[in-house]
């Protein structure tokens, strides 16, 4: 997928979609606007998009290997990702730029998106999928990417211009920003007890996980990653419950 910002621009190296997700972040707070865009083709959707939760998975789920090995022979992608596609509230989907770009500015409170403008970058990224000796880092990564086989089957789609027919249609997602984490906030002794402001111990009252500080920030530092936080928000759990436990003996 190309990046862009809520008016067009091409977010800069190396700010591509699965890369530095905070220097993206901070990136995208500074255009006065709380959403970006990705555009991308069906070949790329069905390869590079996934749902988070197990039932949004049904292959990998049900450990169904001819529905996993759908993902490379179909042209369409997972059922889910497909049903987003249609109904998301944020996807957009034509079969040329033009009407592309129509239906983006159609979202928003306001058309800013440039059509010619938005053409100019995707034209000039496609001329780079034909170049042996491109110096397009994202293309570059994404060869690079392709290297290791099972990336090469199932996750990264082969390097495409996005304004080819063939890979159609043109898809457009507008993204937003949020928070799904609760990164600290109370402060605890090593029982688990919840401090107050003077540090003595509020009465009755024990935290443990993300809101004690064991997600993101805390002990996980500013570029904490979010498959890390489980072993600290269990450890911290079973801390207080013992506390609790041994307080009521």
């Amino acid at each position: 997928s190309m990046w862009f910002d809520a008016l067009g621009n091409r977010l800069p190296t190396p700010l591509f979609p699965g890369f530095d997700t905070l220097g993206t972040l901070e990136h995208l707070t500074k255009t006065g606007f709380d959403y970006s865009w990705f555009a991308l083709t069906q070949r790329i959707i069905k390869r590079e998009f996934a749902l988070s939760g197990s039932e949004q998975n049904p292959d990998l789920t049900n450990k169904d290997i001819g529905l996993l090995l759908q993902r490379v022979v179909s042209k369409s992608g997972p059922a889910p990702v497909e049903a987003f596609k249609e109904h998301g509230a944020d996807f957009v989907v034509a079969s040329n730029l033009t009407d592309l770009v129509q239906g983006m500015n159609a979202l928003t409170d306001a058309p800013r998106l440039d059509p010619v403008k938005l053409e100019r970058e995707i034209t000039a990224r496609d001329r780079e999928v034909d170049n042996g000796l491109t110096q397009d880092q994202q293309i570059l990564a994404i060869r690079a990417a392709r290297r290791y086989l099972g990336d090469r089957l199932i996750r990264v789609a082969k390097p495409h211009r996005l304004l080819d027919p063939a890979a159609g249609p043109l898809i457009a997602v507008r993204l937003r920003i949020l928070t799904r984490k609760t990164l600290g906030g109370l402060q605890t002794d090593l029982s688990g007890r919840v401090l107050r402001a003077d540090g003595m111990p509020l009465p009755g009252l024990y935290a443990a996980g993300e809101v004690a500080g064991f997600g993101g920030g805390g002990m996980h530092g500013y570029r904490s990653l979010e498959g890390t936080f489980l072993g600290g928000c269990l450890f911290s759990g079973r801390i207080a419950g013992r506390a609790v436990a041994a307080a009521l003996a």
